[in-house]
């Protein structure tokens, strides 16, 4: 009896092992479905970059929002002192200038599908909210043209901090990111400004203009070359590519964005694509070639 009682336990022990080594095993296996699939990333190997791989970048969005300043408003290229968003290079219809919008969806799409949330004068602070009107549309590619006006001030002391302007852009695209997850971000660079003073100044017409307080920063007595007025202008040029480094930066973080990689500043704008009525913002024809330069941006393949 002691000896059929020794084998029965025997027995017994053994089935509850194998019950516990066949409960691990499938516990073992459920996790490890758990950490390799689904909606959680696999701890190393292909499997792990592939979940850390960027989105393709699409390059035929069915709706385009833009915001930034008086540029993209088309400020003074139809007449003077005046917005003239038809020929903005990110919304426009003109057939002059065959707007983003336009060449990406074609220009009856483009009426119904896009959206100028702009605004003459307006810095890098106000973005936050005109990116905030424009998720309301829930536009597909959000085009972004602002800190020319950060630059353009009475003075240079008043000009927007770098680190200021780093803050504000970084405020606008985390508010853009959070009301539209998925949305593309055109980033444009800010033009050379006093690339656009030593072009204009040779107008007496522009000049004249510019004393009604067009970037006095820049453009304030503008035919002075003195020691002063050198420092100045270069002080408001240095600003000017201290923000596109910001924008650069601010952009590369976000997976879904993407700059101009320094095209508008480099653009050597000449006395044809500034306006006629002020030589500084740019007429149809630079409107034109800024809506050449956005185009080339927002449709090249990803590397």
């Amino acid at each position: 009896m002691g000896r059929g009682t020794d084998r029965t336990t025997r027995h017994g022990r053994r089935r509850r092992r194998a019950a516990l080594a066949v409960l691990t095993a499938a516990v073992l296996g459920v996790a490890g479905c758990d950490a390799a699939g689904g909606d959680s990333p696999a701890p190393s190997g292909s499997a792990s970059k592939r979940a850390k791989t960027a989105p393709a970048w699409d390059t035929s969005p069915e709706s385009v929002a833009a915001v930034g300043d008086s540029i993209t408003r088309g400020f003074d290229a139809c007449a003077v002192l005046s917005d003239c968003p038809e020929v903005s290079w990110a919304t426009g219809g003109s057939a002059e200038v065959d707007s983003l919008a336009v060449r990406l969806l074609g220009k009856a799409d483009a009426a119904e599908h896009s959206w100028n949330y702009a605004v003459t004068g307006a810095r890098m602070a106000d973005l936050t909210a005109q990116v905030t009107r424009a998720a309301k549309r829930e536009p597909q590619l959000v085009a972004v043209m602002a800190g020319a006006n950060d630059a353009c001030r009475a003075t240079t002391s008043a000009m927007t901090p770098v680190a200021d302007f780093r803050a504000q852009f970084e405020e606008a695209m985390a508010t853009l990111r959070e009301k539209l997850p998925k949305a593309q971000v055109y980033v444009s660079s800010i033009p050379d400004l006093k690339r656009l003073w030593s072009q204009g100044r040779t107008n007496p017409l522009g000049k004249q203009v510019w004393k009604l307080g067009i970037c006095p920063s820049m453009l304030g007595d503008a035919d002075s070359l003195d020691s002063a007025a050198t420092l100045r202008r270069n002080t408001v040029r240095d600003r000017v590519k201290d923000y596109n480094e910001v924008l650069r930066e601010v952009c590369a973080k976000d997976r879904r964005c993407r700059t101009d990689d320094g095209a508008v500043h480099a653009y050597r704008f000449g006395t044809d694509q500034l306006s006629h009525w002020d030589w500084f913002h740019p007429s149809v024809d630079g409107q034109a070639r800024l809506a050449e330069i956005a185009y080339r941006a927002v449709t090249a393949k990803s590397p």
